[in-house]
């Protein structure tokens, strides 16, 4: 990781950090914590009354999102949903609703400050098929194939490895899951420059990818199904955008493929083949799978 890779996280970690605070100790409004200050196209405002009403006054004024994502996932009973960068848990526990109590939703994020006020939620929210974990989202503290859906709200544009982040999203879905992401995306036209001239990193701006730079990542990955929709501007040629993909079911005894994979192992049945998830051996994946190439 470079200087300016750990200084952007750290900025990024104190702005959030900083917004936690300001939730937890600082100024009350007439019903409940002031919002963080955000323009009309980011924040609790972007939720339903009906599911805002439903939540702690704490979780919705931490929100600093720009979209949300658990109206698009489609969630169901009995799912597992991690959301990357939880923040003061209003999609967790938005999500924990949907998924019920069959279900599970995790909610990761660095920041110690958002942990302990998502946590805090959680409590008054009565909320007990729900999980907050520290860790960053290029690096998910959860074993391979656990999770059914992966949701985030505009945070994927703060990370400075974004392959990373496609690539641990890919990691933990089980064969067959989704993503449902609203996020920061910059029209194909807009170069690196443009985008920081329209708005700086921690404020989703700089760090946005354009719309065939986000579809390029994720099919890189391995997604498949890429949709990427544009909802509303949030400034001159970006737009608060949903992401959906899937990753890919395994069909079982299926022997070599054309990429040369079997059912989760590449260079399949050869002097050089390795899993592709490289927490498990050659022999676990392909009796996971079922894949028809024992030898």
């Amino acid at each position: 990781m470079t200087e300016q890779t750990d200084d952007l996280r750290e900025t990024v970690r104190q702005r959030y950090a900083a917004a936690a605070i300001q939730v937890t100790e600082g100024g009350t409004a007439c019903c409940g914590p002031a919002a963080i200050e955000v323009d009309e196209n980011f924040g609790g405002t972007l939720y339903a009354a009906g599911e805002r009403d439903q939540l702690p006054a704490e979780a919705v004024a931490a929100s600093l999102g720009c979209g949300n994502p658990t109206a698009v996932a489609d969630l169901h009973e009995g799912e597992r949903v991690l959301d990357l960068g939880s923040g003061g848990g209003i999609d967790v526990l938005l999500s924990a609703r949907r998924v019920g109590p069959t279900g599970t939703a995790y909610g990761l994020d660095m920041t110690e400050e958002m942990l302990a006020l998502a946590l805090a939620n959680q409590k008054k929210a009565g909320a007990t098929n729900v999980e907050f974990l520290k860790g960053t989202i290029e690096a998910i503290p959860l074993p391979a194939n656990t999770i059914d859906v992966v949701i985030s709200n505009c945070v994927i544009n703060l990370s400075t490895d974004k392959p990373a982040v496609f690539a641990e999203m890919h990691r933990v879905l089980a064969p067959g899951g989704r993503i449902g992401i609203s996020d920061v995306v910059a029209d194909d036209t807009l170069t690196p420059e443009q985008r920081a001239e329209r708005g700086d990193y921690v404020g989703c701006i700089a760090g946005a990818l354009s719309f065939a730079e986000y579809r390029q990542g994720l099919e890189a990955a391995g997604f498949t199904n890429v949709e990427i929709t544009a909802t509303h501007a949030v400034a001159d040629g970006m737009h608060s955008a949903i992401v959906r993909a899937i990753k890919p079911s395994i069909t079982p005894n299926t022997a070599v493929v054309d990429d040369g994979s079997c059912c989760g192992v590449t260079a399949c049945c050869t002097d050089g083949e390795h899993a592709v998830d490289t927490t498990t051996t050659v022999t676990e994946a392909k009796a996971a799978s079922g894949c028809g190439c024992q030898s």
